[in-house]
């Protein structure tokens, strides 16, 4: 399978979400973990999105960045994001969870996945969320948001 490299708009409109998901990631709540991980996502209609991670000492009753950055994309009434940054340490892929939340809204949508080290030192890449979540869940019979 050829994976598909982003066009000169979606590489334009990924650098912008890049420096949104940067700066909110300064905004995380992760004390347990130390992981801190910055979202930003961008909706067709040009509106953009963020969402840091937020962690409890019950762990479950945290929240991934990439779901608040969802969650406040639905709660202003939209959803049709067309893409999203991630940026962390690391430069990690969306947990399991956050790739069936995205895959609600979006069959398919360009992720970059950017790692910040110390200084100006950054990396990325970018992937797709069908090459990331192959086989979504949809429950048969409903209507998803957008993408199926």
């Amino acid at each position: 399978m050829k994976k598909k490299k982003p066009s000169k708009r979606e590489e334009a409109t990924l650098d912008l979400l890049v420096q949104e998901a940067k700066a909110v990631r300064q905004l995380a709540y992760a004390p347990y973990s130390k992981y801190k991980v910055g979202a930003a996502l961008m909706t067709k209609s040009g509106g953009v999105f963020v969402g840091c991670n937020v962690e409890n000492a019950s762990y479950p009753a945290g929240i991934c960045a990439e779901r608040g950055a969802i969650m406040a994309m639905a709660a202003a009434g939209e959803h049709e994001p067309i893409a999203l940054a991630i940026v962390t340490a690391d430069g990690g892929s969306p947990c399991g969870i956050c790739r069936q939340v995205l895959s609600e809204f979006a069959k398919d949508l360009p992720i970059a996945l950017v790692a910040v080290g110390k200084g100006d030192d950054e990396s990325g890449r970018v992937v797709r969320l069908a090459d990331i979540m192959p086989m979504m869940f949809a429950l048969k019979g409903t209507k998803p948001a957008r993408g199926r």
